[in-house]
């Protein structure tokens, strides 16, 4: 297949006042922290959201990696759930000095448009900001970044942007194009 360019943007708060709330979407949408770790869970959750976007990195994890990766303190994944149906989730990767990574983020495609994201991620960058509150031991939250790329939705840039967070870095590099697995084999049309 052949080589595509592939621009991936970092962006970042760097206080919790840089956090501009997005307005609650209509609905019973509610987001609750996944408080056991479940390897099972979390990889379903990462191939239903990047499935068509081409979330590939983690597809290949073991379910031994997947445990260790998220039993590491701090590690948190936050689920919203329309009238109890899992939408989306953030997750949240500490690192060193106080700094949290939005390490994923994403809706499951058919609650896009919704004004779900907007929500969710309002919510999983205040939760990134009080993260030591719940993980004794880890520094105070002094940044929180993430990235996002030009295969990621249309709408994702502006929503970080919309909710404070500020562009920090671009990069553009050469990625060898791959079909969309979506969360199964077949999910998507070629």
């Amino acid at each position: 297949m052949p080589n595509i360019a592939v621009t991936t943007w970092s962006l970042e708060q760097t206080a919790p006042t840089d956090l501009l709330p997005a307005e609650p979407p209509e609905g019973d949408v509610r987001v609750r922290r996944a408080e056991v770790p479940s390897p099972e869970f979390s990889r379903s959750l990462y191939a239903s959201v990047g499935g068509d976007i081409l979330w590939i990195d983690r597809l290949s994890w073991t379910y031994a990696r997947w445990r260790e990766h998220l039993e590491r303190p701090g590690v948190e994944t936050w689920v919203a759930y329309d009238r109890g149906t899992p939408a989306g989730y953030v997750e949240l990767a500490p690192q060193d000095d106080g700094v949290v990574e939005i390490a994923y983020f994403g809706l499951i495609p058919a609650f896009r448009g919704r004004r779900i994201g907007g929500h969710l991620l309002s919510y999983g960058a205040a939760r990134a900001w009080d993260l030591a509150d719940r993980w004794p031991g880890l520094t105070d939250t002094k940044r929180v970044w993430l990235h996002t790329c030009s295969k990621d939705g249309e709408h994702a840039m502006d929503n970080y942007q919309r909710r404070g967070f500020k562009l920090f870095d671009t990069k553009v590099e050469e990625e060898a194009e791959a079909p969309t697995p979506g969360p199964w084999p077949g999910a998507y049309p070629a």
